[in-house]
This record gives structure tokens, sequence and C-alpha cells, in this order.
């Protein structure tokens, strides 16, 4: 039922959503071909009538309602209250598709916890994992309308082999009168237990990890449980549809091609085919026909969830890992990149374009060299201006001995003006500028090794 159409949008191409325009399955043409059709039909006869049928004096009548109903009907918030509504149909669907209850965090902890590879534990496994997923058929049955027609009773459910004839009048001796899908998960807790006793889980915190991922998997369902319980409140549904299709009924009044020669403001053209209002009846109609195939997403439509195929996946798939795959693993080999540090998987010829370099930073191509400093000396310089800038370059050094002296540890960062002549004052005033704030005047006697003066 699901349609899928992700591989046709993988790329930004020209076109590349347009493509999607000419498929039927699950398209806006196949929910709302009837509904536009009838709207196109009214909408005819009533101008068929104006044009052909109506007497001079009705026409004037129908003129002064068409008008009365353009000019009151854009009154109807049909956009506030229909955007708000499908926006909280689809926040709601997505949450079910969140919540449907997988069991593969439960069967990975079972294949790997529960030991014992004779009859005896591949039984204790397998009974686990069926009581998971009789959990789960039992929760799909009482939401979705595809599984329940597919196990109408529990008898179906007993022949498809999910549960036992033994079980199932344990299953009927228990009186509630609410719904007992929670009954499996009180056997698997209780056979989980067992199986800690026997030691066959052979930690506690085994036990735990089980037991809590049986909690999360009974969340689930309850959570889809809840959603079929408690929907969105029947008067706001009530109050979108009938919002939707009241605008349109007044716009198949007040849409109207009304006699050009009569003068009506916003009438100068007779077009007979009212595209623009067709479109609209197409968006805001085809917007609630939308919150109407998402607001119960367990049914029948083509975009509705294939429980059946979850069932389906979910007891092949936990029975497979539970026991062909318990402790079944493959002998063990060195990998091809054993002695390699600098592992790199191959790229085809068709992938050899997405091979690119690593991302070190967005600072990493900067340049590290020939920066500008303002650093004016306390009553040594003027404020900073143009005309006072100094380069700050850094000079590498040979590399340090032990005894050296801390100017040949750390390089020396030599500030120097690009020219005397562009300093204002004398040359006494640039070689103040240049001088260091503590008075020492970094002579080229004082320079470490390999480091220039500057001067």
């Amino acid at each position: 039922m699901t349609v899928t159409y992700s591989s046709k949008v993988a790329n930004a191409t020209f076109f590349s959503f347009h493509r999607l325009l000419l498929r039927w399955k699950g398209s806006i043409y196949k929910l709302l071909y009837r509904e536009f059709t009838l709207f196109v039909v009214l909408y005819t006869v009533l101008s068929v009538m104006y044009r052909l049928i109506l007497s001079n004096y009705q026409k004037r009548l129908f003129e002064k309602l068409s008008i009365y109903c353009d000019r009151y009907a854009e009154q109807i918030p049909v956009t506030f209250v229909l955007g708000f509504y499908v926006t909280l149909v689809v926040n709601r669907w997505w949450n079910q598709f969140v919540n449907l209850p997988w069991p593969d965090r439960l069967m990975f902890h079972i294949s790997s916890c529960v030991q014992g590879k004779d009859e005896y534990g591949r039984l204790l496994r397998r009974t686990l994992v069926r009581y998971v997923n009789l959990t789960s058929l039992l929760i799909f049955r009482s939401v979705s309308t595809a599984v329940c027609k597919r196990f109408p009773t529990m008898d179906h459910v007993v022949e498809a082999g999910f549960m036992t004839p033994e079980e199932r009048k344990v299953y009927d001796n228990i009186r509630s009168p609410h719904l007992k899908y929670w009954i499996p998960a009180v056997w698997f807790c209780n056979l989980a237990s067992k199986a800690r006793q026997e030691g066959r889980i052979q930690d506690s915190m085994d036990l735990q990890n089980i037991l809590n991922e049986m909690n999360r998997f009974r969340t689930w369902c309850a959570t889809l449980f809840g959603y079929d319980w408690v929907g969105i409140p029947l008067v706001y549904t009530q109050v979108v549809t009938l919002a939707v299709y009241t605008f349109f009924f007044a716009c198949l009044i007040g849409r109207q091609f009304l006699d050009p020669s009569r003068g009506y403001q916003g009438h100068d053209l007779d077009l007979y085919v009212p595209i623009f209002t067709l479109l609209q009846f197409f968006f805001y109609a085809g917007w609630l026909k939308v919150a109407e195939q998402l607001i119960n997403p367990f049914g029948e439509d083509d975009d509705d969830f294939e429980a059946n195929w979850i069932i389906d996946r979910n007891l092949q798939v936990s029975l497979l890992a539970v026991d062909e795959m318990h402790m079944n693993l493959p002998h063990m080999t060195k990998d091809m990149y054993w002695n390699d540090c600098d592992a790199r998987p191959p790229y085809t010829l068709a992938a050899a374009d997405y091979c690119i370099p690593s991302f070190l930073g967005s600072t990493t191509d900067m340049g590290s060299t020939d920066r500008i400093m303002v650093n004016p000396g306390p009553g040594d310089m003027p404020p900073p201006s143009m005309d006072t800038l100094f380069t700050l370059r850094e000079v590498n050094s040979n590399p340090p001995s032990p005894d050296s002296s801390p100017s040949a540890v750390f390089p020396r960062l030599v500030v120097s003006p690009p020219l005397i002549s562009d300093v204002s004052g004398d040359s006494s005033d640039a070689c103040k500028a240049a001088k260091p704030q503590n008075g020492l005047d970094p002579s080229p006697t004082e320079e470490a090794p390999g480091l220039e003066s500057g001067r």
C-alpha cells in the first residue's frame, strides 16, 4: 500500500518533481477526482441556467446573489483552519509511525543472553520471541482493518501459529473486559524470570535488559492503542470539513461569470471556465483529502502502513535470529587491512567523484604570514592610523638546544615598519615606535640564531 518514490527524487534534477505528477497510485488525482468532477458539473449546470434558462428578472436576482456570495465567502477562514488541522494530522501520523513495534532489539538480547543450543534452549528462545510477536499481533488486530480482515478471530491466530491451543485456553480463561494484548507480555516476563532461575540467563543484568526492552516494546503497542482510542476531537474535524465545503458551495454561485454589459465590478470578462476557482478547489479540497487519508494510517488507503507486512517480517526475522543464527558465527580471519594503518576502501569508477579530502575546519586554508597588527606603545606612538601600521613577521629559528636562552627557545616576533619614510616624524621617532615597550633594544647580538633584526 505504501507508495515509495525516494529513488525518483534522490537527485535534484530538471523536472525531477514534475515526473511525480504523472503517477496515479497514491496521487491527489486518485483521491480527488470524484469531488472535483462533481464540483465542475454543478458549476456548469448553474452557468447554463444563468445564461440560457433564467429570465431577465431572475438573472438580476442571481447576479445579486452571486455578488453577495463572492463578497462574504472570503470571510470563512479556510486557510487558517485547514492548515492547522493538516499540520496536527501529519504530526500524529508520523508519531504513529515512529511507535510501530519492532522486535529487533529484543531478539538481539534473547539470541545473545538466553544460552543453550539443546532442544530446550531453542524452545525457550523461540517461545519468547513468539510471545513478542503475539503481543504486536493482538494490537494490530485492534487498530488495523487490514489485519483484522486477515485474523478476524482468535482461531485464525492459533491457525497461523502465533498461539498454541493450550495458550488459547489459558488466554480465554482470563476474564477481563479490556483488550488482553498484555497477556503475552506477562507470559514473556515470567518465562524470562524462569530462564534466569534455571541458569539459561547467566546474569541478572541480562535479565534486566531483556525486561527493559520488553517494556519498551509494550510501550510502543500501548501508544498505538492510545492513538486509536483517542483521536483528534470530532468537533475540530467537523469544523474543518464544514468550512471547506461551505466555502466552495458559496464559490459555486459567487464565482460565476456575470454579464459584462451590466458593469459589475470585477466582471469585465466572460471566460466561461473559472480556472483559478478550479485550482483553488483542487488545492483546498486536496489538502482536506490528505488529512482524511493520514488521520488513520492503519486503513487500506494507498499510503497507509503495511501492517500485515510488518507482522510477517517481524515473525520471520525474529525466529531466524534466535534459532538458526544463535551462536552460529562465521570463521574469524584477518581482514584485508590487517597491517594497514591507513585503511582506504576502494571506489568504483562511477563513485570516483565522491572521494573527497577530510574536512579540517573552515580556517584551514587561511594564510599564516603577513598579518597586520596595530601595537601602539603608551606615549611612544600617535593613535593608530593607516600610517602607523606595522607588519608582524614570525621568523623561524633553528631548533634550540636545552641550554639556549629564553630568546632562543621561544621564536622572537620582530616588529618593524615597512618603510621609515612612511612613518610620520623623524627617524628617531620611527625607531622608538619599533622598540619593545619594556625598553630593551632588540639588537642583532641578542637575536636567536637565524633571526632577522628587522632593522
